[in-house]
């Protein structure tokens, strides 16, 4: 499992670093503590996930170099491409959804085209709806700012969902764990106001 975003404390609570949130929250539900490993060009954890045990990367390369630390990640520990799953935000998904998918393109998202040049396409995705900026608000800035605090307690539920549903993931594996997120309803609540 490798996780995207941007190393560094000015980035942490970005949207962009909607998978890394993600990976901290599994390794803290699991006790566990991310080690830094040169080999890998991240941090990476090792998890309990239903008597699974699921190793976790946050590559420490930056964005859009994201593909030579997941590379390596999965040379080194031999897991085959089918097997990884990338956790990443998504600005195609609204505030809050969680999707899974195999495969497909960039999308323009930097970190995905990157593991994908290097790595091939064939992995599994669970995409973190950040949504979209207001058409005043470039996008770049959009995704590497903090999400106000409503959008921000959307990013944290769906952290929680993907969370939940990896042990169906791994025990009923990719279809059973796509048809149980997708029949659920996404998040609602009031449209903020930038978005009106």
């Amino acid at each position: 499992m490798a996780a995207l975003g941007n190393p560094g404390s000015e980035y942490q609570l970005s949207r962009h670093n909607a998978g890394f949130w993600f990976a901290d929250r599994l390794a803290a539900t699991g006790g566990c503590r991310f080690r830094s490993d040169r080999r890998l060009g991240g941090d990476w954890a090792q998890v309990d996930v239903s008597g699974h045990a699921i190793r976790i990367l946050k590559p420490m390369t930056f964005m859009n170099q994201s593909g030579g630390s997941v590379g390596a990640f999965c040379a080194y520990f031999r897991i085959p491409l089918e097997s990884l799953l990338v956790i990443h935000d998504d600005l195609d998904l609204p505030v809050g959804t969680v999707r899974l998918k195999r495969g497909g393109g960039h999308g323009g998202h930097n970190g995905l085209r990157d593991v994908i040049d290097r790595c091939g396409s064939g992995f599994m995705r669970l995409r973190i709806g950040i949504g979209r900026p207001p058409p005043e608000v470039n996008p770049i800035d959009y995704v590497l700012a903090r999400p106000d605090p409503e959008d921000e307690s959307l990013l944290l539920e769906a952290v929680e969902s993907g969370i939940k549903l990896l042990p169906l993931l791994f025990d009923k594996g990719m279809e059973s764990a796509m048809q149980a997120l997708h029949t659920r309803r996404p998040p609602t609540g009031p449209v903020p106001e930038s978005r009106r």
